[in-house]
């Protein structure tokens, strides 16, 4: 839809929309125009220094309100993050906003979108490979990856909904590496010295045992309520996840779909269940059992391993114990993407590495069915 715009002088007869705002001493600008609803909009900006960056301000507002290519890349980051807004969670939202500020826009920034090319794409990325983060480190290969992921995502969505030609992206090797070929996790035996150097802290131990023996994620153990647990039936529900963003706490739904699941829980942690609810003298059913935040885990974590001596994992890295545990008793990629909740089988396949050779074995069927 075409865009359609006046300026205050320009219905008497004027040629510009700034002017003057004899009040401030600055510049300002005054449109009208009509969106791509076909609603007559008004849109006034004040405090420009100099009619020049009122005027700059009026061409890349006009450019973005009428989707054109031409645009600024920061300008298109707007309309591009306001569109998938409604239609992300706000963590991830946030996740997005952080990448894109602090390593996509300081290099295009003043680019046109139409006119990014493969090469500036490259230069992007040869920087990125020479910087670090505030500890003087590389950034990993995963972040890289999430990074030009990022980027790809930006021009896609140019691509797909306003018009761009092709994405350059495309014409790029893609820069880091989807996941880490190395999976830390413990074992049985180490993650049983680790608790029991915890006990002291009744709470925290109650919570990585979940951790350790259901496997799942720390958004939903900190999200877990009394009402989730049925120990007659000994299930635990996972429905939600909980997130501290900007100071304030948040009750989502949990990362996909199939995250959604029940959980068959042992005898011996409901037992522990059991126990953990009789420490208060009153449990409300949709309180937070665990009211505390991820870094007070991180910190537990840290502690346990001193006290331990066992080798310091990330707290993520207990989801990825659990399936080292199941795969160490023989059950199948199928049944533990169930009990994990993962989207896809092939996520759970990245443990292939961890169940044991049984190539020997089909050899020696095959030898004995031969004969």
């Amino acid at each position: 839809r075409k865009l359609l715009w006046t300026s205050e002088r320009s219905v008497g007869g004027g040629d510009v929309s700034a002017s003057k705002d004899k009040e401030r001493g600055t510049w300002k600008i005054y449109l009208r125009y009509v969106d791509w609803q076909g609603i007559k909009q008004v849109h006034t900006k004040r405090g420009f220094a100099t009619k020049r960056e009122a005027l700059e301000y009026e061409r890349e507002f006009l450019a973005s309100k009428s989707r054109d290519l031409n645009m600024l890349f920061e300008s298109f980051v707007e309309i591009y993050l306001s569109d998938l807004k409604p239609r992300i969670k706000y963590n991830t939202y946030l996740t997005k906003v952080h990448i894109i500020k602090t390593k996509i826009i300081p290099y295009f920034a003043k680019k046109s979108i139409a006119e990014i090319t493969a090469p500036d794409i490259l230069q992007w990325q040869n920087e990125l490979l020479k910087k670090s983060d505030g500890e003087g480190k590389t950034y990993s290969q995963t972040y890289l990856r999430t990074i030009q992921n990022q980027l790809n995502a930006i021009l896609n969505h140019a691509s797909k909904f306003y018009g761009l030609t092709s994405n350059p992206v495309h014409k790029t090797t893609k820069m880091g590496k989807a996941k880490v070929q190395e999976m830390l996790f413990w074992t049985k035996e180490e993650y049983t010295s680790f608790s029991e150097s915890i006990k002291s802290k009744p709470i925290s131990y109650y919570a990585f045992e979940i951790l350790y023996w259901c496997g799942i994620r720390e958004g939903e153990l900190l999200a877990l309520t009394k009402e989730d647990f049925n120990l007659e039936k000994k299930t635990l529900t996972i429905s939600k996840s909980f997130q501290r963003l900007k100071g304030k706490d948040y009750i989502t739904s949990p990362k996909t779909e199939k995250s959604n699941r029940v959980i068959q829980l042992p005898q011996f942690i409901c037992d522990e269940m059991k126990d953990f609810f009789g420490m208060f003298y009153h449990v409300d059913s949709n309180a937070r059992l665990f009211n505390f935040t991820k870094s007070h885990l991180h910190h537990e974590m840290d502690r346990g391993c001193r006290l331990s001596g066992v080798k310091r994992i990330r707290v993520h890295d207990l989801r990825h114990s659990h399936v080292a545990y199941l795969i160490e008793q023989g059950f199948s990629p199928v049944v533990i993407a169930e009990r994990l909740g993962h989207e896809s089988i092939s996520i759970t396949l990245n443990y292939a590495h961890l169940y044991p050779s049984k190539q020997l074995e089909i050899a020696e069927i095959i030898e004995r069915e031969r004969n």
